[in-house]
């Protein structure tokens, strides 16, 4: 059977696979041209990355929705005939497959200029102390078992390990197909509250930490650093101690005066490769202030920009009395807070895409 265009599958998700065949078909028809080759290698990257992209969404639409009339057929024959084994089948294809059409619906909702790149992402442990920063590195680790969940690339650029356990802060890339786009829900101020194991008294604490996600660049947006406006400073890269301490000043510090963004790298083994690890987070920064003030004169902030402060918490984590997370810009409340913690982000991230949407 043929899949209806522009219809919907039992889930209540609809995909518009006229548009996204139309879309296919230009890029196709363009890169079939004779001449096309000897465009620019970036141009050539670029559309090919989207014919890709495009083929492989048509091509599993396509086979969720003849799966889908599969299944109804199936179980119509199946409930003629009292076919109860039949059935409990049906059942585990169907969770497989809503399962499978969520991830695709929630792509589609990844259609803003950057949402294609890589992550760059810096964690700040806020006022707290040793809570706050053990707060820091549980949130480093969620976002790390989030990547292993979905065979992206995590490198950790930067670390500044706690006084007494934890960080103060991190700097770490992801790389994936739409990584920013997904990992943009994340922007903002986390909130813990617990029990703290550093608390003799067993007090109740509550402990934040800043989230700070910014596309990775690549060659065709041009951000200009004039030397005049650096501050390079080199220093030994620090750690846990002993052997994991760097023999030479191979870590680097940039500052960029202008704006006082301070950027550094520590974690590669040569002080040129750090410097261009530093130098790419900063370009990164630069554009996201950029982009930022571009939508203000548009009045059309970023949803999380309002939130940016100390105690506007976008996201809640109760650890005690119960034990549930909560997304205040959506309403979204997960109760398996181990779940969350082991990296299980896809409920946020989806309501976030499509609270954005919908206010589109």
């Amino acid at each position: 059977m043929r899949p209806l265009k522009n219809s919907s599958l039992p889930f209540g998700v609809i995909f518009d696979l006229d548009n996204k065949e139309k879309e296919l078909e230009k890029i196709e028809n363009l890169m079939a041209q004779p001449d096309f080759w000897q465009r620019d290698q970036e141009e050539i990257s670029k559309l090919g990355q989207q014919r890709s992209i495009l083929r492989e969404s048509v091509d599993l639409w396509k086979n969720y929705h003849g799966e889908a009339e599969d299944a109804k057929l199936l179980a119509r024959i199946a409930l003629e005939e009292e076919d109860e084994s039949t059935m409990d089948e049906i059942d585990k294809d169907v969770a497989r497959l809503e399962k499978q059409v969520d991830q695709l619906d929630l792509k589609s909702l990844l259609s803003e200029p950057d949402d294609a790149r890589n992550a760059i992402i810096s964690i700040n442990a806020g006022a707290g102390g040793t809570e706050a920063q053990d707060w820091a590195e549980m949130l480093l680790r969620m976002y790390f078992r989030w990547c292993e969940s979905r065979g992206y690339d995590f490198k950790l650029l930067d670390s500044q390990p706690g006084e007494e356990a934890g960080i103060k802060s991190c700097t770490f890339t992801v790389a994936g197909p739409h990584a920013y786009g997904y990992l943009k829900s994340e922007h903002g101020i986390h909130r813990m509250v617990r029990i703290s194991p550093f608390d003799a008294t067993g007090r109740r604490h509550t402990s934040f930490a800043s989230v700070s996600v910014a596309p990775e660049l690549d060659n065709e947006i041009k951000i200009e650093i004039e030397d005049k406006d650096l501050r390079i400073d080199t220093f030994r890269a620090s750690g846990p101690g002993g052997q994991h301490v760097n023999k030479t000043s191979s870590a680097i510090r940039i500052t960029h005066i202008p704006t006082g963004i301070v950027v550094q790298c520590q974690n590669e083994k040569s002080q040129h490769r750090n410097r261009d690890m530093a130098l790419k987070v900063l370009q990164s920064r630069l554009y996201e202030m950029e982009k930022r003030k571009q939508e203000e004169m548009k009045k059309e902030q970023h949803d999380n920009q309002m939130d940016i402060a100390w105690g506007s918490q976008i996201r809640s984590y109760v650890f005690n009395p119960y034990r549930i997370v909560k997304d205040h810009r959506t309403n979204e409340e997960v109760g398996d807070l181990e779940r969350v913690m082991n990296g299980d982000l896809d409920p946020f991230m989806d309501a976030y895409l499509r609270r954005r949407k919908k206010r589109a």
